[in-house]
């Protein structure tokens, strides 16, 4: 991290840098993210060592009387060490990468439109705790409450990492707002998430294999919304792919940025299919499919969120869908690598 800052301390001090001001801002922000967490593992390295001094004198003088106050200090130092040993789980390639997250309401009409709307904000709550930028790129948005679908960008240091747990099908248990009856409802809500990849060499697309269509904008961009067709959808006809983007200001921005997400999206479907082969040398893990809920969200009769996956599960359910997601997160990446180390075990006993 150390090495990281100083390369980018360079960047900062070029007479150039704030030529372009989202770039020098997504720079600084990095920075001052990799500066904080370099003083947390300091300072925690710092008390360490005030610990093993203290025990040492105890030891030496044969004051026993002390070591309960140590006990206690080694008890906070590993509760510390587990929340900070948290940033060493993201293995993937991509974990760094900002997320392109997709929301699409289920069957349910209403109830299900507004379960979409409340995902959405769960997510937006997340980030908004770490300082991350939340941008939407495309919704659409029901005739009454709530939202069909919608795709939002989250950048901040680890983005995809803690979103990629979130990807799948999300079920709500509930007293249903709409039922005049006041009969309890279950609805879900799909949701995708995918890397946002800056450069993707490898995937290459046919200009014939798209079809691009523009349409009135009723995102918040510049003040040509809806007086202007500067909304672009992209369809890549041979996987029947669709991706829009409408907030952005001008028609190439949106054109841009859709294609950004449909080639991060045609990347994670080679990477799906490469996935698909490991799993099924592995015969365990079933990826998320429609149908097949990662975690439900139950608000009557009792109060529970539980993830199906990993089993962690908490009461404080206004707490999760007010953003507290990050014990699901690391409860996620500690299942997957532990899953990971139970392949290749297994795969050192077939050899």
């Amino acid at each position: 991290m150390e090495t990281q800052i100083k390369t980018l301390d360079v960047e900062m001090t070029a007479p150039d840098f704030w030529n372009d001001q989202e770039q020098a801002q997504r720079v600084s922000k990095q920075t001052a993210a990799l500066r904080s967490e370099v003083e947390q593992w300091k300072g925690f390295l710092g008390e360490v060592a005030d610990v093993e001094e203290f025990a040492a004198l105890a030891e030496t003088q044969g004051d026993e009387s002390l070591y309960d106050d140590i006990a206690s200090k080694l008890k906070d130092l590993k509760e510390r060490f587990s929340k900070m040993e948290f940033a060493t789980l993201f293995a993937s390639t991509y974990d760094k990468d900002p997320a392109i997250i997709s929301i699409h309401a289920g069957s349910g009409g209403t109830e299900a439109q507004d379960w979409t709307e409340m995902l959405l904000r769960m997510f937006a709550r997340f980030a908004e705790q770490k300082d991350w930028d939340v941008r939407i790129l495309d919704e659409s948005r029901a005739e009454d409450v709530g939202l069909k679908s919608v795709t939002v960008r989250v950048e901040g240091r680890w983005a995809y990492g803690y979103f990629r747990s979130e990807a799948g099908v999300h079920r709500l248990v509930r007293i249903s707002p709409f039922d005049a009856e006041k009969m309890r409802h279950t609805t879900f809500a799909l949701v995708e998430v995918i890397p946002e990849l800056d450069d993707v060499s490898e995937i290459e697309i046919d200009q014939k294999d798209l079809r691009i269509d523009t349409f009135l904008s009723s995102g918040k961009g510049g003040q040509s919304v809806n007086t202007t067709y500067s909304a672009v959808r992209i369809v890549h006809l041979p996987t029947k792919i669709a991706v829009s983007c409408q907030n952005e200001r001008s028609q190439q921005q949106n054109k841009e940025t859709a294609m950004k997400v449909l080639k991060s999206k045609l990347h994670q479907i080679q990477l799906e299919k490469q996935q698909k082969k490991k799993d099924a040398l592995r015969g365990e893990y079933t990826s998320a499919e429609w149908g097949n809920q990662i975690r439900s969200y139950v608000l009557h009769p009792y109060k529970l969120v539980k993830d199906h996956r990993t089993n962690h599960e908490t009461s404080d359910t206004q707490g999760v869908l007010d953003g507290e997601l990050e014990p699901f997160m690391e409860a996620f990446l500690r299942w997957e690598l532990e899953q990971s180390d139970r392949f290749e075990e297994a795969n050192r006993d077939n050899d």
